[in-house]
């Protein structure tokens, strides 16, 4: 029998001592892992609560925060814009009280001018009516005079006579031509203030400056100025209000653009050229009427701000190849090189018609001498048959 069973005095059974106690200490062994397992899973449970209510906590705060920056934000948002809206509000007034005056001055301009045309057109009435009372008194003068001349039968006192009344009738003719050239100024100048108003009217943030009487250039110049007031270009306005268009306008305005460095230039005339029957560009110059300019600086307003717009977009590149393509692609180097190519083409223009005038010249000559030629060859033949060349030299050329 072995030492590690034993019998059982009730039953008689063999109990393997070693077995039982092997038992019992897997089943205490068994009772400890569940307590430790069970006190870990309440530990699990304890620290997944903590977590939870931790990044509830966390979140909460974060919200929190999100929310007072938000509002931060808002109220700084809102602070700027108020003192912008502020800001923009004065700026409009000052506009409004600045055009207010404007509009002043312009109506006080437009009333004197008004009475100076008046006062012309008065001026203008008594000369013709002075002169024309003079032209009746010096006829009747003249008339009786004639009379008495053509009893006497003096014809050149009667010349005379005629000679004082063509004098006369020119001296009206000339007074009323410089009437009239007084009035069309007068009207010139009328729709140069006009168009000066127009534009300040349309685009009151651009500037707009009048080119004083007597200083070289164009009548009106607009600088076109973005929404930071910062200087996009410059169109400028030719006036005229005359019955007949010149072309010489045109090249006049090309030189005052390229003078005044600006980007377009624009004749605002009452007659149209006779090859345009509405606004258009002719040799680089917008030409049109006082009624169409209003839309037409809207339209080349537009381009000089997108224009600028672009060219901004592309700065500070620091390549001189860049800098190179813009001067190359820029107005100012292609109005330059607009005026080099029309002084090389009016010199070949020259040129050439001085080469056909000269080949012409030369085909007369030429003709001339073979002329010459063909008749010294008929005599020196007609001479030669009678008495011979041995005796009578009647060479022109050499041989």
């Amino acid at each position: 029998m072995s030492e590690s069973k034993i019998k059982c005095p009730s039953c008689g059974t063999m109990i393997d001592i070693d077995e039982v106690l092997n038992h019992q200490a897997e089943e205490r062994m068994n009772e400890k892992m569940k307590l430790k397992e069970q006190e870990l899973q309440a530990r699990e449970r304890d620290f997944e609560e903590k977590r939870v209510r931790a990044n509830e906590d966390y979140k909460q705060k974060l919200e929190a925060d999100r929310q007072k920056i938000a509002l931060e934000e808002a109220d700084k948002a809102t602070l700027k814009a108020n003192e912008e809206f502020q800001l923009k509000l004065e700026q409009q007034q000052q506009e409004l009280e600045k055009r207010k005056l404007e509009n002043a001055e312009l109506k006080e301009k437009e009333l004197a001018f008004l009475k100076r045309e008046e006062y012309l057109r008065e001026k203008e009435q008594e000369l013709e009516l002075q002169l024309q009372r003079k032209l009746s008194e010096e006829r009747e003068i003249i008339e009786e005079k004639i009379v008495k001349q053509e009893q006497d039968k003096n014809e050149l006192r009667f010349r005379e006579y005629e000679k004082k009344i063509e004098q006369t009738q020119r001296a009206l003719e000339e007074a009323q031509r410089k009437a009239s050239q007084g009035s069309m100024q007068l009207q010139g100048e009328v729709q140069e203030l006009a168009l000066e108003a127009l534009l300040k009217e349309a685009f009151p943030f651009d500037i707009i400056e009048e080119v004083g009487k007597g200083v070289r250039g164009a009548d009106c110049v607009q600088t076109v100025r973005n929404n930071f007031g910062q200087p996009c270009g410059k169109i400028i306005y030719e006036s005229k209000r005359t019955q007949a268009f010149s072309n010489e306008w045109i090249e006049k305005l090309k030189a005052d653009m390229r003078a005044q460095n600006a980007d377009i230039a624009v004749i605002v005339t009452q007659t149209m050229p006779k090859d345009m029957e509405k606004f258009g560009e002719k040799s680089g110059i917008w030409i049109c009427t006082y009624q169409e300019v209003g839309a037409l600086a809207h339209v080349l307003r537009s381009s000089i701000l997108k224009v600028f717009s672009v060219t901004k977009s592309q700065e500070n590149r620091g390549d001189k190849m860049h800098l190179l393509y813009d001067y190359l692609t820029s107005n100012e180097f292609g109005e330059q090189w607009k005026a080099i190519r029309e002084g090389f083409l009016a010199m070949k223009h020259s040129i050439d018609t001085e080469r056909n005038a000269m080949e012409k010249l030369w085909k007369a000559r030429e003709k001339q001498l073979e002329k010459i030629l063909l008749n010294a060859s008929h005599i020196s033949g007609s001479i030669e048959g009678i008495a011979g060349m041995e005796n009578i030299d009647m060479k022109l050329l050499e041989e």
